[in-house]
């Protein structure tokens, strides 16, 4: 357990208010929703701000961590593992037990099915800080589980709403309206910085000699790569590109697909920028940032079917919503060949983006939640 220390601050006689995070995991659209939340919190002098997170999941960066957060929030390791484990569950509950007194927060919020579990647990006992939880995703709505297993992790999201309490804040509509058949619950959706995005990356716009279709994220099962290869290997003379890397690396076996490795947050948004259309191939979600950055990139963005994705995308709007190999082939076909309907999705897109996922608008009412928790 190690704690990186705050600078100290002069708040005057305004009462500083304490946010704690706690998260499982500390990589991907989770890690990019803390970071997002810290960042904002950062230019309110009233908020003092501390997350505990788990080193132990795969993807967790500790130099991109040390970049990301400012000096201004207290980053905490404590040992959580994802799946069921009795011994290892009880010490992370003691271990967040005693963080929680000492730290003393106003405010508690939760991320990840996991962390709900073993902070609520530990908040119970030890704090009467105002608690929230962000699914980021529910467990009963992966892809990857037997139906037994998810009907478990519904009983176990109910069970614990209703014996420790809490309010959900979901990160999209569509986890929104799961949130509500559990508990009391709220939404304020994921959020980029819309015009940023959009500014910077018309400077290194490029073309290129083919069309391209191209997505970014881990090489997991969650991501889905054999639909994207099954995609790019009837479709020959387009160009496919992977921005990431993972364990599935190699069900990637198409010829015409690139896979980068993973590139820094700026030099994917430049990759993402050369595409033609963005494509999300994931089997479930919570939002996801990386379809959100492409609208901002005024792309056109086909996408699964599933929670997350369609949140995001309105079909036949600013893309499609798929479920199969042969309509996402399609779609592409279509967009290809109608460069009109192609440049105008993209539009739609950017006006998409602005309209719901602009995240100074959106993270402002979670500011918003948060003082009123304590007021």
């Amino acid at each position: 357990m190690s704690i990186r220390p705050k600078n100290s601050f002069i708040f005057g006689s305004m009462k500083k208010i304490k946010v704690l995070h706690i998260s499982e995991p500390f990589a991907a659209g989770v890690y990019n929703y803390i970071r997002e939340i810290c960042g904002v919190l950062d230019r309110y002098n009233q908020f003092e701000t501390y997350v505990i997170y788990s080193p132990q999941r795969n993807g967790t960066d500790m130099q991109k961590i040390a970049k990301d957060f400012s000096s201004r929030t207290s980053l905490i390791q404590v040992p959580m593992s994802r799946e069921i484990s009795i011994k290892n569950d009880l010490t992370a509950i003691i271990a967040l037990r005693k963080l929680i007194k000492e730290i003393k927060p106003d405010i508690i919020h939760l991320h990840s099915s996991k962390a709900s579990i073993l902070g609520r647990v530990a908040t119970y006992f030890s704090s009467k800080a105002a608690l929230y939880y962000t699914p980021n995703g529910y467990s009963f709505l992966r892809q990857d589980i037997s139906n037994g297993k998810k009907k478990f992790f519904y009983g176990i999201e109910k069970w614990v709403a209703r014996i420790f309490g809490g309010t959900t804040i979901a990160c999209g509509d569509t986890e929104f309206l799961h949130a509500q058949k559990i508990g009391k619950s709220l939404l304020v959706r994921n959020g980029v910085h819309v015009n940023e995005i959009s500014k910077s990356t018309k400077e290194t716009d490029e073309s290129s000699n083919k069309f391209t279709i191209g997505t970014m994220g881990r090489l997991s099962p969650q991501k889905n790569p054999l639909l994207f290869d099954q995609i790019a290997k009837k479709l020959p003379s387009f160009d496919f590109v992977w921005i990431g890397d993972g364990k599935l690396k190699y069900d990637l076996k198409s010829e015409n697909i690139t896979v980068t490795g993973w590139k820094t947050h700026q030099e994917a948004l430049e990759l993402v920028n050369t595409f033609d259309i963005y494509i999300q191939t994931s089997l479930w979600e919570g939002l996801p940032f990386t379809i959100i950055e492409s609208m901002a990139l005024s792309k056109p963005v086909l996408a699964t079917n599933v929670v997350g994705n369609k949140d995001a995308v309105e079909h036949n709007y600013n893309g499609y919503l798929g479920e199969t190999a042969e309509q996402f082939i399609g779609f592409i076909e279509n967009l290809h060949s109608n460069p009109e309907q192609l440049e105008q999705f993209g539009k739609n897109s950017l006006i998409r983006a602005h309209e719901l996922f602009d995240k100074d608008k959106n993270f402002e009412t979670l500011i918003e939640i948060y003082s009123k928790s304590v007021s």
